[in-house]
């Protein structure tokens, strides 16, 4: 009988160890990301909705000109309180290759809920000829990708600084505190009110880095709620089965002396 409580209470914390840990790889040798405090972190987190949106407009309107999402569909969104006429508009709001026509050729065609996020570049050709060489990576599991995928983009998209004496930076380099080197292609790209809330939240660049942070956490882990819940239900479970268990057990052995 212990050998099964043994069991349970392993069984009870593989299930919590599962809900808290992100699957991630390994992204070089890069300075240590200080941890930040999330919605969504520990057993019983939750994305914050209005954080959400407001990390896809910081999407929107700063990152989707490089990066894509190409792992999104637009009716995902609903998914984060975006209602089905907001999704429709901000789906028709580019264009996307429509099928063949009689004669073979591919036009353009305002998107639909179902299509797929729109990649900014046709091709990765394409892509590093716009970049300078540099082909930007697509933002769909940018945070499972990293190792401490959340505070490490967190980190990244705030660390960049004036270069410490001495440090040169090239032409078309950035240094970033951040970053493993310190020097990155990547121009800063968020500025104090660089877009413009729906909800009037004022845009600083820690509230953008945040909310976007948010944004592709979820884009990465649109279960991660689900998966919590059911978890907890494990975990209860569990505990329950093995409260009786010991009941039983000093049942069946309560006349062996």
């Amino acid at each position: 009988m212990s050998s099964i409580r043994t069991a349970l209470v392993s069984g009870v914390i593989v299930v919590i160890a599962s809900l808290t840990f992100t699957p991630a790889n390994a992204a070089g040798d890069v300075p240590h990301a200080a941890d930040h405090h999330w919605s969504f972190s520990g057993l019983f987190g939750t994305y914050d909705r209005g954080a959400l949106r407001r990390g896809f407009e910081v999407y929107n309107g700063v990152c989707a000109g490089c990066h894509g999402l190409r792992l999104v569909a637009y009716r995902n969104l609903m998914a984060i309180g975006f209602s089905e006429a907001e999704v429709k508009a901000i789906a028709a709001d580019v264009e996307v290759p429509a099928e063949p026509n009689e004669d073979g050729e591919i036009e353009d065609r305002p998107g639909i809920p179902a299509d797929r996020f729109k990649s900014p570049f046709a091709n990765e050709n394409s892509a590093r000829a716009a970049n300078g060489g540099a082909n930007p990576p697509d933002l769909s599991l940018i945070i499972k990708a990293r190792h401490n995928g959340s505070n490490y983009v967190n980190a990244l998209l705030t660390g960049y600084k004036d270069a410490p004496a001495g440090q040169t930076v090239p032409e078309g380099m950035y240094y970033n505190a951040s970053y493993a080197g310190n020097l990155i292609a990547m121009a800063p790209p968020l500025s104090e009110e660089g877009v413009e809330y729906s909800d009037k939240t004022k845009a600083t660049v820690k509230q953008q880095a945040e909310d976007v942070v948010t944004f592709l956490t979820w884009a990465a882990q649109p279960e991660l709620e689900e998966r919590k819940r059911m978890g907890i239900k494990v975990i209860l479970f569990l505990l329950l089965l093995t409260g009786l268990l010991y009941v039983v057990k000093r049942r069946i052995w309560a006349d062996v002396h």
